[in-house]
């Protein structure tokens, strides 16, 4: 039998069926390519119909790590399983394509973490509304996508990595470049995603925007950003907010043309890139009273701490530590 190129591992919690049909039907594909892991933290009756309703070629498994990120949990006990160097970690919204699922397995090739880049599958309101935020992290940067591909064996010399902050996937990221790995930014390797529901959108608001304590000069921007279209309003009146608006659309646009964004974000996208900015210059202030208070509401419990800061893992995991395994 021919060993299979990467392991895929997909951790869950569900705390209703959102769709587990049509992620079986998924996931019988991505069987063909890959070793797939489903790591399920679902409450036991979820868990079991789970089970009865994924495809055979699945390996269905319970967390055997306590985190208080759930998804790291999924991801340290998929990598324990896993039988490949090659990973990819997904979220169950991520749909991937033959071909992409290719071209990250083949980057691994060459690199210790790889980073695609997601887009919608359709553009209802809320989920147009947060591809304004993506293509501006495309233009300022790289955006942070619910998918990684990373060896194996990067996270096996640092002993995986913190699941104990809010915003895991920077902290995978972080602890890979503390120890020496290698990141490819693939901004033009697309793979899609299924839009949240509109509950799910509306509950990631202050998540998304506590997620900036881990980045503080993101956070000091955005903190900046209400009070100075306060200030600019005092100065040109009405004028200020077409103007700010349109430097914003202007950069999205950007973002959208970058590395063949235009093959999967539609013209229409950086024209709600004003509406996330607005979101974000007063969920932001939100988020900064959560913080001031013990943090973010986190499944039953709060968590302060968004990520831990460069410094701090490389003093933990030595740069230069890693090594390769073929």
């Amino acid at each position: 039998m021919t060993r299979p190129a990467a392991t895929y591992i997909l951790p869950l919690r569900w705390t209703e069926d959102v769709g587990i049909a049509s992620l079986a039907e998924y996931l019988a594909e991505v069987a063909q390519w890959a070793e797939v892991l489903v790591i399920d933290g679902s409450p036991d009756q979820l868990f079991a119909s789970h089970a009865a309703a994924l495809p055979p070629a699945v390996r269905h498994l319970k967390p055997r790590f306590t985190c208080r990120n759930g998804k790291v949990s999924g991801v340290l006990t998929g990598l324990a399983e896993a039988s490949c160097e090659r990973i990819i970690i997904a979220d169950d919204d991520v749909r991937y394509e033959a071909e992409a699922f290719r071209r990250v397995v083949s980057l691994l090739d060459g690199a210790d973490v790889v980073r695609p880049q997601n887009y919608f599958l359709s553009l209802p309101w809320h989920a147009s509304w947060d591809t304004g935020r993506t293509l501006l992290n495309r233009a300022l940067r790289s955006d942070f996508p619910g998918t990684l591909g990373v060896r194996r064996s990067i996270l096996e010399a640092t002993g995986g990595y913190d699941g104990d902050v809010l915003f895991e996937n920077l902290e995978l990221l972080r602890t890979v470049a503390a120890a020496g790995g290698t990141e490819v930014r693939a901004d033009d390797l697309f793979v899609g995603r299924l839009p949240p529901s509109v509950a799910h959108f509306r509950r990631q608001r202050i998540r998304q925007a506590y997620d900036d304590f881990a980045q503080p000069p993101r956070l000091l921007l955005e903190l900046s950003l209400l009070p100075a279209l306060i200030l600019l309003a005092g100065r040109y009146g009405a004028l200020a907010f077409p103007g700010a608006a349109a430097v914003v659309v202007g950069l999205a646009e950007a973002g959208r043309r970058r590395r063949g964004g235009r093959l999967v974000f539609p013209a229409t996208s950086a024209l709600w890139a004003p509406v996330w900015v607005t979101e974000r210059m007063l969920t932001v202030w939100v988020a900064l009273a959560y913080r001031m208070t013990g943090g973010v509401p986190y499944y039953g419990s709060k968590l302060a701490k968004a990520g831990n800061p460069v410094r701090v893992l490389k003093r933990r995991h030595g740069e230069g530590s890693a090594h390769k395994q073929p």
